[in-house]
């Protein structure tokens, strides 16, 4: 196995590893208010969301960002929580499901700052791989293909599940989304809660 691709396989499990479940939490938290019919408008926001963890994953690892892992750490399910939240005020349209939408545009924007702070916490991860190693753009590359491989897996099986669940149990769109969202936003609240940073800043 070459250096890019053990890397590579570094970087899609670290993202699909379900106990390290923040980053999973944050993409169910972008995607649950569409199923699979709402592929192209997934993808935009996926992409900004991957723009901005490539940024900081790059410049991090580099050596020319430097921030508390701690610090990311608290802010990881912040943006969490935030981005779930904001389906609470998803208005679904009057028209079929199938139709097209507007969504809210402070989405995108969003996905793409939340993705430098993810990015961040990424790049903790991957220098604690490489050590000392001298070359690290092989590395750098490889582990950002692998997170969005395994991003790319999460994202169809979110929307598959939302579009079983709505399509074809006839579930209520906007109960799904406030239950989906509700889930999520008690989990990150309960990692925000146990965070030893944050009783160590309030203590």
């Amino acid at each position: 196995m070459s250096e890019f691709q053990a890397y590579l396989q570094l970087g899609f499990t670290h993202i699909t590893d379900s106990l390290g479940y923040d980053h999973i939490l944050f993409i169910m938290a972008l995607c649950t208010v569409y199923t699979l019919i709402d592929w192209k408008k997934v993808i935009v926001l996926v992409t900004a969301f991957t723009i901005g963890h490539s940024i900081t994953l790059a410049l991090s690892t580099l050596g020319f960002v430097n921030v508390n892992p701690d610090w990311i750490e608290l802010l990881i399910p912040v943006t969490i929580v935030i981005t779930a939240v904001l389906n609470f005020f998803y208005v679904v349209p009057k028209a079929s499901f199938s139709q097209s939408e507007k969504a809210s545009k402070v989405r995108y924007p969003l996905a793409l700052f939340f993705g430098l702070i993810h990015g961040l916490g990424f790049s903790n991860y991957l220098r604690s791989l490489l050590g000392k190693e001298a070359d690290i753009v092989s590395p750098l590359l490889g582990f950002n293909v692998g997170l969005e491989l395994g991003q790319l897996i999460i994202v169809f099986i979110i929307l598959s599940i939302a579009f079983f669940m709505i399509e074809i149990l006839r579930v209520q769109r906007l109960s799904w989304i406030h239950i989906l969202s509700g889930i999520i936003v008690g989990m990150s609240l309960s990692l925000i809660i146990n965070n030893e940073f944050l009783h160590s800043l309030l203590a």
